[in-house]
């Protein structure tokens, strides 16, 4: 099964973002995964639309949009016109979960539902055959730079045992925490999508630190 980086813009540098936009594109990264936070459903605010397509204008790789935000069902097209590619939602945010994920398949774009840590696996198994993607925080969400949490590799266990038994196509994305000292082990416990932001941005060679931990995620 392919592996996927995801490097996370909400990590990079906003002060010179076309920069690290065009190192995404040259690195071994597959994906650009992209937080939207509207301060009510996470403590944070991140960007809207005008940023992310001024970013799509550079960007030549897959569009992950991650909706952190209330009522997500209003933006749908939004998003797909800013350039998503793939949108996942929160389990938690919202009350059609159905309605919302076929809303998106709608306008063409791959549908994710994401899980916050204290969310367990099992809420999924209804929904598990209609989504393209399930996203495990593997921290409480809303800030970068987190510890992972442990008790994500038990979810993960959980999720592939789902999305086997009912013969889901979905792959499995993991957010929060990712490092060279975990993704070897995740990668084996069936993730197939990998978001990291802190640790590559941090870096000091975050295109070397790309190539490094597609390596591992793949060895």
């Amino acid at each position: 099964m392919n592996k996927f980086i995801a490097p996370s813009i909400l990590a990079a540098d906003f002060g010179n973002l076309q920069k690290d936009v065009e190192m995404i594109n040259n690195s071994e990264a597959d994906w650009f995964h992209i937080d939207v936070m509207d301060g009510v459903f996470v403590p944070n605010i991140s960007f809207g639309m005008p940023v992310i397509k001024a970013i799509k204008k550079h960007a030549k790789k897959t569009f992950d949009v991650h909706l952190m935000i209330v009522n997500p069902d209003k933006f749908i097209s939004d998003f797909k016109n800013a350039g998503a590619d793939i949108l996942t939602v929160h389990y938690e945010a919202c009350t059609h979960l159905h309605r919302t994920v076929q809303a998106i398949k709608a306008q063409g774009m791959k549908a994710g539902v994401s899980i916050n840590p204290h969310t367990p696996v099992a809420v999924l198994e209804d929904i598990i055959s209609d989504i393209d993607l399930v996203l495990i925080m593997s921290v409480n969400p809303g800030f970068g730079g987190q510890s992972f949490i442990e008790n994500t590799f038990k979810k993960v266990q959980q999720l592939k045992t789902l999305i086997e038994k009912s013969a889901s196509k979905a792959i499995i994305e993991v957010d929060g925490g990712v490092t060279d000292k975990n993704i070897t082990q995740l990668s084996k416990a069936g993730v197939s999508a990998f978001v990291a932001g802190s640790f590559i941005f941090k870096s000091k060679n975050p295109t070397q630190t790309i190539k490094q931990l597609k390596t591992l995620a793949t060895s």
